[in-house]
């Protein structure tokens, strides 16, 4: 008699159901689930290591997901990268991934992401349609850009639709892992490309801002960036200045000063100002 059977006859009242099952077993009836049915598993990427035991011609070098104490080996033919390095970005992410094959007894399965991205792209190439607000989960960011996933699909959102006024490094504003509210631009389902952006869901501070900031006035803001042509002078949320830098003394990012405008051009969406005075940091 098993060991539940013995504890049914033993103990008065005993529900099996509230017995909960092993993690482990919970973990491979997902692996189970969704090789028999097709779908979609995701976990976060543990480390990279040679597949060794389930398939001899995949002896490649893969990306390594867990479920559990269960490891999932997804070969660089499947991981939807196409070299080592970006292979080695992934780590530390959590992928989407379809299970292959797997070995109970050895506690592995092998998965292909690239087959999960092909059918979450075809799943959201159906669904979305222009002018939606989705949610485009972040995956790289740059400087001067983000590239984020909608469901199968990489987005590049450039710095500039990522919101109003001067943004002058991305790293210091976005994160891996951020979600951001985007709107649908345009859809290429041909070729399986869609433009996004974040900056077309916020309220453009302009043409409203004109008349709080008028020519001849002196203004406090802060320094947002300072680039060889010029300081960005940020002088409330979306909207920042751009004034000719100082003769006789810098400033950095983060300095409070109070600026004299110059001239605002309501077309071009751009206010220029001088610096008159440095508060501080």
């Amino acid at each position: 008699m098993a060991n539940n059977d013995v504890m049914q006859v033993l103990i008065e009242g005993f529900d099996p159901t509230k017995v909960q099952e092993s993690e482990v077993d919970q973990h491979w009836k997902k692996v189970y689930g969704a090789y028999q049915n097709k779908t979609i598993l995701q976990a976060p990427v543990t480390g990279i290591e040679k597949l060794n035991g389930i398939d001899k011609d995949l002896d490649k070098q893969c990306a390594v997901v867990t479920l559990g104490t269960i490891r999932g080996y997804i070969p660089l033919e499947f991981s939807g990268v196409e070299n080592i390095r970006q292979l080695r970005a992934m780590t530390g992410k959590t992928v989407a991934f379809k299970v292959l094959n797997f070995d109970r007894e050895a506690g592995v399965f092998t998965a292909s992401r690239t087959a999960a991205l092909e059918q979450m792209a075809e799943i959201t190439l159906r669904k979305i349609e222009e002018g939606d607000t989705i949610i485009a989960v972040v995956r790289h960011v740059g400087p001067n850009y983000v590239r984020a996933d909608i469901g199968g699909i990489e987005v590049k959102i450039p710095i500039e639709e990522i919101s109003y006024g001067w943004i002058d490094d991305l790293t210091e504003v976005v994160k891996v892992g951020d979600h951001l509210k985007v709107k649908v631009l345009e859809i290429d389902k041909e070729n399986k490309e869609v433009k996004v952006s974040a900056k077309a869901l916020q309220t453009n501070p302009w043409p409203d801002c004109a008349g709080r900031f008028s020519k001849g006035n002196e203004y406090v803001g802060k320094v947002s960036g300072v680039r060889e042509y010029g300081v960005f002078v940020n002088l409330e949320p979306g909207v920042d200045s751009l004034a000719p830098h100082l003769k006789f003394q810098n400033v950095k990012k983060g300095d409070r000063v109070l600026v004299r405008v110059l001239n605002v051009d309501v077309k071009k969406e751009q206010i220029r100002t001088r610096i008159t005075r440095v508060i501080g940091g």
